[in-house]
């Protein structure tokens, strides 16, 4: 069975006073009226869970200003994407691979075929407004490098 239940609050459900960042809270998970509902108490509030708690955790409240990625336009993305295929050196072909992922989530770009060299993977793909064809390596990059990448290449086109 799927529970929907909102994410951390900004408030303790005892005192009202804010969820400070970085700050220890307890959440517990209670039934009413048929429905779960989450509730977050600051750690000088928290007595223990509620008898009717179906659940409870402590966590760290996040910074949800520090912690959110930044945007980046497609458009924007998708023209420095079309400077670096100009380039020839190996982490210049790694960064167009990551941002050609990023495009490909964006739906800026879509993969139209790919072909082998030996025992590299090389993948076509064109632009929604016709740029292309590009041949992209396939580096298959494990997740966490691929986010960590993606993370660098945002704080430094947002500061650009």
């Amino acid at each position: 069975m799927d529970y929907k239940l909102r994410p951390i609050g900004k408030n303790c459900a005892a005192s009202g006073e804010p969820l400070e960042p970085g700050s220890v809270c307890f959440s517990v998970v209670v039934e009413r009226q048929g429905v779960f509902v989450r509730e977050d108490y600051s750690e000088q509030a928290w007595d223990g869970p509620p008898e009717n708690a179906v659940g409870f955790w402590q966590s760290v409240v996040p910074d949800l200003e520090r912690g959110k990625p930044k945007v980046l336009d497609a458009e924007a993305l998708m023209q420095y994407f079309e400077q670096l295929s100009e380039e020839g050196n190996e982490a210049v072909e790694k960064n167009r691979y990551v941002i050609a992922l990023m495009l490909l989530q964006k739906r800026r770009m879509t993969v139209e075929d790919s072909r082998r060299d030996g025992n590299e993977e090389f993948l076509i793909c064109s632009g929604k407004q016709g740029e292309g064809p590009f041949e992209i390596k396939n580096f298959s990059l494990p997740e966490e490098e691929v986010r960590l990448m993606q993370d660098q290449l945002r704080a430094s086109l947002a500061a650009a």
